[in-house]
């Protein structure tokens, strides 16, 4: 049986920089995660509600779960499996399982709404769904709506103490605790999967505002972790204990701390609410943590908390900034009060997180960084042309981690990759002279609020529904904590209309990050001489 319904594109080029990689020729992540838990089967691997997993439990745990995946659940490598869980140690059991049965692990944010959720899953043709028990009630009227045969559902304390399985309307459910059991029964057949295969899909907008599924096989994960890997010191015998408030099923922290930090070796200590910064303040005066990975927003809410300086910085190595522009400003507070840097970076979700990064060795506040190690940059110019260093243009990028197309979407994946493997990435660049890359703007609309990705068209869609809304156009403002903040602009037909009513209406099928922060009223808006609206001259 064919592993899934989209073949996967291969480029010679990332073939023959993935063998350079890959000395040990391991044959998919799986290989690496194995050797992870046979060399270090005693070491704490994550940490989340005051319990501590070893790599030995992982091993053991995500091997029932992909045991029962294949027998009991019915599924066969290559459907798709979503993950719609917060930062809790059953997500690396979950997603190591899924991937040690072969399948194709869909990463789902738990905050998203019905709406989004069914757009997700249908599109990704997903079979089987793994949950929080929390998150029931918006499923249940979703999943009926779908292709899912099979929901497994998770209380946050299972893995302390097996929890009730709770009352739902959706047929056939199962516990996870009862997954682990049965699947403890069965042997765990090869699935065969290659480097080739792919692991997940990452979904991301797009200028249309519709979620994408980037396609990333094992090889592009396995190529993202060995680059970041090697710009960064890390000793086996002394393992990283990183500090890990990003939410895992976004490509930042699912790289970084699913598969680089626990292969090799290290400890991932898991928030699961980083908006409760009291919360991770006394999670950080708990462990001697040596790294930790976040957004500007994040940086900021820290260093306003009372009790930020009372966290011990003396074993910190440095600080991982990512999805959001750091402000220099901030970077130099932290390191006033820390003593540690803060490293900027630059990835997308299509090239399974960074692309380039700044490190002890090659530092320059307001840029991210050079090219991790096997990536090709360029810059290119409306006609395609490459340009010198130090002009402005598109940047586009090559390297074995860049994503294989979007899920199912033949024209959006060769808008965005040529037969050569350049991707290009919608973002304004430049690239200096000394090698450093700055990014200077968005050819998209998109808003980066916080680190996640924001699609005006997918708000406006949304607000377009309203009856009193006659046209409106949604924008991406600064905002000191998060970025950018969402600000609208509507014209309506109905003068009662508010913005506390549009906010309103907007939260009931929006994500909260995605909800607009202000709404302005206008007569018109600014359109180009063909009717189209000028969201640059509203921003301007």
């Amino acid at each position: 049986m064919s592993r899934s319904t989209q073949e996967v594109r291969v480029f010679p080029y990332e073939q023959a920089v993935l063998k350079e990689l890959n000395p040990e020729g391991y044959t998919s992540l799986v290989d690496m995660f194995e050797e992870a838990c046979s060399k270090f089967p005693e070491r704490p691997a994550f940490t989340a509600i005051g319990q501590t997993l070893s790599f030995a439990d992982i091993d053991r745990l995500s091997r029932d779960f992909a045991a029962y995946l294949l027998g009991p659940a019915g599924l066969v490598p290559g459907q798709r499996i979503a993950v719609q869980l917060p930062n809790l140690n059953q997500y690396p059991i979950v997603a190591w399982g899924i991937l040690r049965a072969g399948l194709v692990l869909v990463n789902t944010n738990p905050l998203y709404t019905q709406r989004e959720l069914l757009h997700q899953f249908t599109d990704a043709g997903v079979t089987a769904l793994v949950c929080l028990v929390e998150l029931l009630p918006t499923l249940e009227q979703v999943v009926p709506q779908t292709a899912i045969e099979q929901v497994i559902v998770t209380n946050i304390f299972d893995l302390m103490e097996a929890q009730p399985a709770p009352q739902s309307t959706l047929p056939g459910l199962v516990t996870l605790p009862e997954a682990f059991a049965r699947g403890a029964q069965l042997a765990l057949p090869d699935p065969g999967t290659g480097l080739n295969d792919i692991a997940m899909l990452q979904y991301t907008g797009g200028t249309t505002g519709v979620a994408k599924g980037a396609v990333l096989t094992h090889g592009n994960i396995l190529a993202s972790s060995r680059q970041s890997g090697s710009i960064v010191e890390i000793d086996e015998d002394t393992p990283d204990i990183v500090i890990a408030p990003m939410p895992l099923y976004h490509i930042y922290g699912f790289t970084m701390n699913i598969v680089g930090t626990f292969c090799s070796g290290g400890h991932s200590v898991l928030v699961p609410d980083p908006r409760d910064i009291g919360g991770m303040i006394e999670i950080m005066k708990s462990h001697p943590f040596t790294a930790l990975a976040g957004v500007n927003t994040l940086f900021v809410g820290l260093m306003q908390h009372p009790e930020f300086d009372a966290i011990d910085f003396s074993h910190v190595k440095g600080v991982i900034a990512g999805g959001a522009a750091l402000v220099e400003e901030i970077a130099s507070e932290w390191k006033r009060r820390t003593g540690s840097e803060i490293y900027e970076g630059y990835g997308l979700s299509e090239t399974a997180s960074a692309l380039t990064c700044n490190s002890e060795e090659k530092r320059q506040l307001g840029t991210v960084g050079h090219p991790m190690p096997f990536m090709e940059v360029k810059i290119v110019n409306d006609a395609g042309e490459t340009m010198a260093a130090g002009v402005e243009g598109e940047l586009l990028v090559r390297g074995p981690q860049v994503m294989h197309g979007y899920w199912l979407r033949p024209e959006a994946t060769d808008e965005a990759l040529d037969s050569e493997g350049w991707f290009s990435t919608g973002d304004i660049a430049v690239i200096q002279p000394d090698g450093f890359v700055k990014i200077c703007d968005r050819v998209k609309d998109m808003i980066l609020v916080s680190g996640f990705n924001v699609y005006p068209n997918e708000i406006e869609g949304v607000v377009y529904t309203h009856p009193d809304v006659v046209e409106c156009a949604a924008v991406g403002i600064p905002d000191e904590k998060s970025g950018e903040a969402v600000k609208l602009y509507v014209v309506s037909s109905n003068p009662a209309l508010d913005q506390d009513a549009l906010r309103s209406f907007c939260r009931e099928q929006l994500t909260a990050y995605k909800v607009p922060r202000t709404v302005e009223f206008r007569k018109e808006l600014p359109k180009s001489n063909v009717g189209k609206i000028l969201r640059r001259e509203l921003r301007d």
